[in-house]
């Protein structure tokens, strides 16, 4: 932690010098590199005090014939919030990061640069609020840990809650539970441990396809969406074609090549599932039964997957993952998080996590969770992401907690109350 403390107080230093001259009055827009990071920041003239900084999702790296990165800066998970948010006085900033991928530990210090930035190149806001979507929130939630003191609070949108370890290790138990039921070419890798350079577009998608496409597997991919925990155990999804076939062509994009191009990065493999219990309800198997699926078989995958707990990580390449990041739960500012209810990739169970881990260290008076109907990952509507934009705003100036009139069903939000059910797996 100190060292990490004084990697920040340097460019403080560094900036002070170089733009203690240089600061503009609003409105601004700017943008340009920072040590490798494209980044833009966008000030209105009215500028309310508060400073938002974005931390976008996942991105696809280039690795691949044909591919072009995205080195956009976006300030929003889209581009029709930003005027919306400038018009309420928000100032903005966004970094593109120095690269693609899974980017946590390069996200966290390309905002935290930005976020020193724009206090020297712009002016020194009243409140400054990291919000992110998706691989974002853990950039958030890791960033509210170990700089706490450059940002007052959190928004986390469609946040991985549970973490990167817990969260990988479900994308190799959908890897393992699909070789065991369709078959993974030798030519992919292992379910453990996927081939370094593997496409999703040209090796992964066209087999899925042929899979899809046939109606006889169908309870098959039910199986495996049950035994995985999609979208949350005891969560009912819509009817095909609004939730299935798309989750399982997320997921095992997840599952392959995103996973692939974080192997090349840690340096190895990153899953594990050795304390594994790969289980269904009595309700899941009976459903299961109704799809044509005969009771031994359902006990006979079951039992294939219990028999197949031996994957295990290097120790370098699993701390790896687990710096990239698991958290600690010791906030000491407000965080918000928000969570579609049908999430077929970062599902609303790993809410629950979150809360369990912020509860062990016992600072659940800086943690508010809302719901919302949606179907989709990161599905929200405009409406919904300002209303708790405002809502994190308005618990930072005010140190008020948020309440659930903050949060309107009419909006589409779930009712005060809802708990998601835990992962499957621990």
């Amino acid at each position: 932690m100190l060292k990490k403390s004084i990697y920040v107080v340097f460019f403080l230093l560094v900036f002070s010098i170089q733009f203690a001259d240089a600061r503009p009055i609003a409105p601004v827009d700017l943008a340009g590199d920072l040590f490798g990071a494209p980044y833009r920041i966008r000030v209105p003239q009215n500028w309310n005090g508060t400073l938002l900084v974005y931390a976008h999702g996942y991105r696809d790296r280039a690795d691949h014939p044909g591919e072009v990165d995205n080195r956009a800066a976006d300030l929003a998970p889209s581009a029709a919030l930003e005027p919306v948010l400038l018009a309420q006085g928000y100032a903005l900033a966004g970094s593109a990061y120095r690269n693609n991928g899974w980017a946590v530990e390069e996200g966290i210090n390309d905002l935290a640069n930005l976020t020193i930035f724009f206090n020297f190149r712009v002016g020194r806001p009243q409140n400054t609020i990291l919000w992110g979507i998706s691989m974002g929130t853990v950039i958030g939630f890791e960033s509210m840990e170990r700089y706490g003191f450059l940002y007052d609070g959190a928004l986390c949108a469609c946040a991985v809650g549970a973490g990167a370890s817990q969260s990988w290790d479900s994308a190799g138990d959908l890897a393992l539970a699909y070789d065991k039921l369709f078959g993974m070419p030798a030519s992919w890798g292992t379910p453990g441990d996927v081939r370094n350079d593997i496409d999703f577009e040209t090796e992964v998608q066209p087999k899925l396809v042929a899979e899809v496409s046939s109606q006889a597997n169908y309870p098959k991919f039910e199986f495996i969406r049950l035994v995985t925990g999609t979208p949350g155990r005891g969560i009912t999804p819509p009817a095909p074609p609004n939730f299935y076939p798309n989750w399982i062509f997320t997921d095992m994009f997840f599952s392959t090549e995103a996973r692939a191009e974080l192997e090349r990065r840690a340096g190895g493999p990153v899953v594990q599932n050795l304390n594994r219990n790969y289980n269904l309800t009595a309700a899941e198997k009976a459903y299961l039964v109704t799809l044509g699926v005969p009771a031994p078989i359902i006990e006979g995958w079951l039992t294939t997957l219990n028999a197949s707990r031996t994957i295990s990580a290097p120790a370098s390449s699993r701390n790896y993952l687990e710096r990239n990041a698991d958290y600690n739960g010791r906030i000491t500012d407000p965080v918000l998080t928000l969570h579609t209810l049908y999430d077929p990739l970062v599902t609303v169970s790993q809410e629950r996590e979150y809360l369990e881990t912020v509860t062990s260290a016992r600072r659940t008076r800086y943690l508010y969770q809302t719901y919302t109907n949606g179907n989709g990952h990161c599905n929200f509507t405009g409406e919904q992401l300002v209303a708790s934009v405002t809502a994190i705003n308005n618990w930072v100036r005010t140190r008020t907690k948020p309440t659930a009139a903050n949060f309107p069903t009419a909006l589409g939000f779930l009712p005060a109350g809802f708990l998601p059910p835990p992962m499957n797996q621990p």
